[in-house]
């Protein structure tokens, strides 16, 4: 099962949606979880249906802030398990193969950050099979993890130890080290490891 995990930071343009539709092509994504569309579960149904052999639920963003889908192909199967602005958790079965996929996707605040370590926690609690969490964390779990800028000890603590107490293990990422860069050039830009996946068990 291959699945994609994409902070698409809005698909409100033919560009957007277009590139996502290769990108699904290319990486041949069983499951997808998409958090940042910007849009509606109406207007991201109207996306998904430019992609061929896709079926999929969709959380309303609030504004044009979030917005969340989880897409997944005719070969798989996926059942809703709870879904709030905030994530999107599933029974996925593909051919002998069956776990728990949850999408996550963090509150943007630090005053809300223990918010999401709650709400991660509470998903915990709710199975004891296998499970892998992936998503925004909007926060990272080691200093080495961040270049340029800085992320308080006491956060990526309180993170630390959400994971641990959920039983989760860090999978290893490939390739480029970050998944966020704010663009900014020399001494402002910010580069950190804040999406990733995460699974139960061995």
């Amino acid at each position: 099962m291959n699945l994609l995990n994409l902070n698409c930071r809005g698909l409100g343009n033919p560009d957007a949606v277009g590139g996502l539709k290769n990108l699904l092509r290319r990486e041949e994504a069983s499951v997808v979880f998409l958090c940042e569309t910007k849009l509606s579960s109406r207007e991201m149904q109207r996306v998904w249906s430019r992609f061929d052999g896709y079926n999929g639920v969709a959380v309303d963003s609030v504004g044009r802030s979030g917005g969340l889908a989880f897409l997944w192909h005719d070969n798989v199967r996926c059942t809703l398990r709870s879904a709030s602005v905030h994530h999107m958790d599933f029974d996925v079965e593909m051919g002998k193969i069956k776990s728990r996929v949850t999408g996550f996707f963090r509150w943007p605040s630090i005053q809300d950050m223990h918010l999401s370590w709650d709400l991660l926690r509470l998903l915990a609690s709710e199975s004891a099979g296998p499970w892998l969490c992936v998503g925004d964390y909007n926060e990272v779990l080691f200093s080495s993890e961040m270049k340029g800028g800085e992320s308080a000890q006491w956060q990526m603590n309180n993170f630390r130890d959400a994971v641990d107490e959920c039983g989760l293990r860090d999978i290893p990422s490939e390739g480029y080290a970050f998944t966020f860069d704010n663009g900014q050039s020399s001494e402002d830009n910010r580069q950190s490891r804040i999406n990733r996946a995460m699974a139960t068990g061995d």
